[in-house]
Order: structure tokens, then C-alpha cells, then sequence
């Protein structure tokens, strides 16, 4: 056992070099997304006969949902208390979004690292999204529908917004 000890702690020198990476940390959210996405399928097998079919417009939902959830959870600044224990606010990144610096070591800075990260976020939200379809697919494509609207309506402000600035040049 303590040469695998060993070997990662190697490994985690040779990769990081002197920046402090929360390999271990990392590895323990990988974990528990793997762990999620497999019970997820477990359960889904035994309570269905068979996984639901995705269609188009089921992909454009989730695609369009799961956008708008990721920025909504990692960028939103209505919901900065929750992510709040792990970063620090840091200004203004766009149109009703705000920056955040990662605080803390270990777990605290990747949990920081996941939660003001869009793109690493989406993973989870699709995930999410895949598994409210097996296990109650007309209340997700409700949620789905919204959070599309939502995000039309984004789409639209900004559309406004920025006409109106081209009208008063």
C-alpha cells in the first residue's frame, strides 16, 4: 500500500511541479460522480424495462437546460451564497454574472473549482437531466422547458440591449 502512497505522491509532484493541486481532491469528486451517474443507472435499470428513448427535441431541452443551469449555478449571483464557503467575490464577468476567486485547500478548492465553472458543471447538470428523464420524465421536460424559456429570454435582453446601444450611437 505504500508504494501506491508513494507512487501518487510522485506523480502528483511531477504534475503540479510547485503550484499546490488538489489531486487528491479531484479524484475524490470523480469518485462521487461516478458513484452518482452509477446508481443513477442501477436504479434505472431495475425500475424500467428499458431506458427511455432521447429524441431531438428531448437533446434540445436537455442541451439548452443544461446551459442555463451550469451558468445559473456557477455564475448567477442570486445563487453566490451557495457558493459563497467556497470562493471570493471578485466583480462583475458579464451581463448578470459575477467573478469569483477559488479560497481554500483540498476538497474546499476543487468543490470551488466545480462550482464557478460552467463548463465543468454541465456534466453534472446533464447528468442530472439524464436521470430525471428515467425517473420522472414529464416533471424534467416541465424544468427543461422553463429553464429553455429562461434562456431564450437571456438571449432576447441581450439582443435589446444591445440594439439599443447601436440606436444611441
Amino acid at each position: 500500500m505504500n508504494a501506491v502512497v508513494d507512487t501518487a505522491r510522485k506523480q502528483k509532484r511531477e504534475y503540479a511541479g510547485d503550484e499546490d493541486r488538489p489531486l487528491g481532491s479531484y479524484l475524490g469528486t470523480l469518485a462521487v460522480y461516478a458513484l452518482t451517474a452509477g446508481t443513477m443507472a442501477l436504479l434505472g435499470r431495475r425500475l424500467r424495462d428499458r431506458p427511455p428513448a432521447i429524441g431531438l427535441a428531448d437533446l434540445a431541452l436537455m442541451t439548452v437546460t443544461t446551459h442555463k443551469v451550469s451558468r445559473l449555478i456557477a455564475k448567477d449571483p442570486v445563487t453566490s451564497p451557495l457558493r459563497a464557503p467556497f470562493t471570493r467575490y471578485a466583480g462583475t464577468s458579464g451581463p448578470a454574472e459575477v467573478a469569483e476567486e477559488v479560497r481554500g485547500k483540498g476538497i474546499r478548492h476543487a468543490v470551488g473549482e466545480l462550482i464557478t465553472c460552467p463548463f465543468c458543471t454541465a456534466q453534472w447538470v446533464a447528468t442530472s437531466y439524464a436521470a430525471g428523464l428515467v425517473f420522472a420524465p414529464q416533471a424534467t421536460r416541465l424544468a427543461g422547458a422553463t429553464m429553455t424559456a429562461v434562456a431564450g429570454s437571456d438571449w432576447l435582453q441581450l439582443a435589446y440591449a444591445r440594439l439599443q446601444r447601436a440606436a444611441e450611437d
